[in-house]
């Protein structure tokens, strides 16, 4: 599947002046000329330059379809890992606060690698000592507030 040049272009510039509005709630240091807005407005007008290139050299080659469907895009499996994907990240958005990060990552990992074709026992041991690595670097190391869920009386 592949989006025509114009289209992706206007989609980040979108979200570029989205993310550049929001910076302008950010409060302010006392005393400094720059505070927490920016570098996210740096990033923002980097973002809206290459998304105008974008959108110009679209426009300067004379246009294609706005959509072009890859042959993977027409074959059911390639299009059920994409969906898998999808709902993957669907799932940990609505199961890991009720549920906590611990379990949700093993769960996704676990389901995405016996659908590609991982040995059970080894999908089982790598979902297990990922979900543990990352926990520990993300919670501990960076102190990231990973949501606990059901975990919340353990960790």
């Amino acid at each position: 599947m592949r989006f025509n040049d114009a289209v992706v272009g206007t989609a980040f510039l979108l979200i570029a002046g989205a993310m550049i509005a929001m910076t302008f709630t950010f409060p302010a240091f006392p005393g400094q000329n720059y505070g927490p807005s920016l570098f996210p407005r740096i990033i923002g007008g980097g973002i809206v330059m290459c998304s105008l290139l974008l959108i110009l050299r679209e426009w300067r080659s004379g246009g294609r379809p706005w959509l072009v469907l890859e042959d993977w895009a027409r074959r059911p499996a390639p299009l059920a890992s994409f969906a898998l994907m999808l709902g993957a990240m669907v799932f940990y958005l609505l199961a890991s606060e009720p549920l906590g990060f611990m379990p949700t990552a093993f769960l996704i990992q676990l389901v995405l690698f016996l659908w590609f074709g991982v040995r059970p026992v080894m999908a089982l041991i790598v979902a297990a000592v990922m979900t543990i690595a990352v926990q520990y670097f993300f919670g501990s190391l960076m102190r990231v507030p990973l949501p606990r869920g059901i975990l919340d009386s353990v960790l």
